[in-house]
């Protein structure tokens, strides 16, 4: 099967995700900057989700970028990694809304692990389909981040009873090492391109 109808499938499900985030936060009836304080958790709660799912967006396509087809094990991979992120918009306004509470902050985290564990399969679907020495295999490598990162959220998931700013300290951080685009596939189109 060609990767066009998954690709297309997977932008409008990401495109719906950060409608939903948006429209959870709610016009607040106050006239003064100062007043807008207490909304500031819900705010940066959807700043740090509309980030992720960036960062998922930009890493999926440049991961489609490198695949030629698809099975329906790819598409099944595919639909489970769209569950979990289409679960940001709930968790999202529960961190927000609680105030980054304790509880909301380790399921804001479990959300994340279940992302990147279904980002994983996902990729390794694409390889074993396209064979150990396909583009995506050469490409990926060794994949430091993607070791690390689980490490992050299981990290930031037990914090987040007992110091909840380390908590997202915890998230933010496995955002900024992925805030960049993976560079191992763009070095590796650019060489295979010329």
């Amino acid at each position: 099967m060609e990767k066009n109808r998954l690709e297309a499938f997977s932008d409008g499900v990401l495109a719906i995700i950060i409608t939903i985030m948006v429209l959870e936060m709610k016009v607040p009836h106050v006239k003064t900057l100062p007043e807008l304080m207490p909304l500031l958790p819900v705010f940066l709660s959807y700043v740090l989700s509309f980030i992720y799912v960036g960062i998922y967006w930009n890493n999926h396509h440049h991961m489609l970028h490198l695949t030629r087809r698809v099975t329906g094990g790819i598409l099944w991979a595919n639909l489970h990694l769209l569950f979990w992120l289409s679960l940001f918009p709930f968790v999202t306004g529960w961190v927000g809304e609680s105030h980054m509470a304790a509880a909301p902050l380790a399921l804001y985290g479990v959300v994340l692990l279940m992302a990147a564990i279904a980002y994983v399969i996902l990729q390794a679907a694409i390889i074993r389909h396209q064979g150990k020495d396909s583009p995506l295999a050469q490409a990926v490598g060794g994949d430091w981040k993607g070791k690390v990162s689980p490490l992050c959220y299981i990290g930031g998931i037990v914090l987040a009873s007992f110091v909840p700013w380390l908590s997202i300290a915890c998230y933010i951080a496995v955002a900024l090492i992925w805030l960049v685009p993976d560079r191992r596939i763009e070095r590796f189109l650019s060489q295979h391109e010329k």
